[in-house]
């Protein structure tokens, strides 16, 4: 019997952080089966948790409609709960093809330890990009088909509204563009050292620049929405990248916003915009927003560290009370 054929035949048990009920998660194992052809055994080391999104998964806020196209790649169970979710993982291949054995890989799969995938999921990581910085792949990728939505011009002046971490890659990424100046809001004064960083303006809400030629909002908040509109210049647009779930949210759309002729326009990773989808793939896409990490100063958005064993009792804390967290992320051993 070959070495191949060897790895064909492990069997192994991995671990999987599930969500199980409203404010709850817990470890499960679960015994892989045998590596099919085509496929690799990835041991994870890093995956990082959407602070918004499994927020809501954590209290059971995905509304009944959202159940299927909400579902992640590889995700077990179902909503409301238990479900096994996440989607922003980077590891190594330990089993498979020789040629494979050591490769640093990412791929959108939920918190798990271990698992079998086939190899046309995977993305190789550049040697130039620590692991832990590659689980903000995902979240670029919200920034990058957000800013295809806005459709910046160079000198544009720009506002983020929301200094979570896809607000700040919003404008980490805005502000490459030639002659742009872009002011990140929030209501967190401690958000304005890491704007410094990243080449943004920063202004407290009462401070919220006027007359933008482009606006995006990230906050997830009623309040940040109503600051968004009030900063967009006659003619502008406003491109919405919360999403909030089974809440309502309530705004003012009287006084002069039909007069202003403004434009809001709601941004969604889970397809790419109408005008690219004849060109761009979701692995292009991915591949570029990979490509768009290879800077170190990205690293200061990794906000808190998760051994994946204490998981269960740290993550809920992060995920509802906490107001410091940007992006958290599980480390495996």
């Amino acid at each position: 019997m070959t070495q191949s054929d060897e790895t064909m035949t492990k069997t192994k048990c991995s671990t999987a952080l599930w969500y199980v009920e409203p404010g709850v998660c817990e470890l499960r194992s679960a015994e892989l089966g045998d590596l099919q052809m085509g496929e690799v055994r990835v041991h994870a080391l890093a995956s990082a948790v959407s602070r918004g999104t499994e927020r809501l998964v954590l209290k059971g806020a995905v509304p009944k409609s959202e159940w299927q196209r909400m579902r992640a790649p590889f995700q077990e169970g179902a909503f409301p709960f238990p479900v096994k979710y996440g989607y922003s993982c980077a590891g190594v291949v330990e089993e498979g093809p020789q040629a494979l054995l050591g490769n640093r890989v990412f791929c959108l799969h939920p918190h798990q330890s271990d698992f079998n995938i086939s190899t046309e999921h995977l993305l190789p990581i550049p040697d130039s990009i620590p692991i832990e910085r590659a689980v903000l792949a995902a979240n670029m990728e919200t920034a990058l088909n957000g800013l295809w939505d806005g459709l910046p011009s160079p000198g544009d002046q720009i506002c983020v509204v929301g200094g979570g971490v896809v607000g700040l890659l919003t404008g980490y990424l805005a502000a490459r563009v030639p002659g742009t100046k872009v002011t990140l809001v929030d209501v967190n004064g401690a958000r304005r050292h890491i704007a410094g960083d990243l080449g943004l303006e920063f202004a407290a809400p009462q401070d919220t620049p006027r007359n933008q030629d482009l606006v995006f909002h990230t906050s997830a908040s009623a309040g940040g929405l109503q600051s968004a509109i009030g900063a967009a210049g006659d003619g502008a647009t406003i491109v919405e990248l919360s999403w909030y779930g089974d809440a309502s949210v309530s705004v003012a759309l009287g006084g002069d916003f039909h007069s202003r002729r403004l434009v809001l326009k709601s941004s969604q990773v889970g397809t790419i915009p109408v005008q690219r989808q004849s060109r761009w793939s979701y692995k292009r896409r991915l591949e570029t927003a990979m490509s768009l990490l290879d800077n170190p100063v990205l690293d200061s958005l990794l906000s808190h560290r998760i051994a994946f064993k204490k998981a269960p009792q740290t993550l809920p804390d992060l995920l509802l009370s906490s107001d410091d967290v940007l992006a958290p992320f599980i480390v495996y051993e």
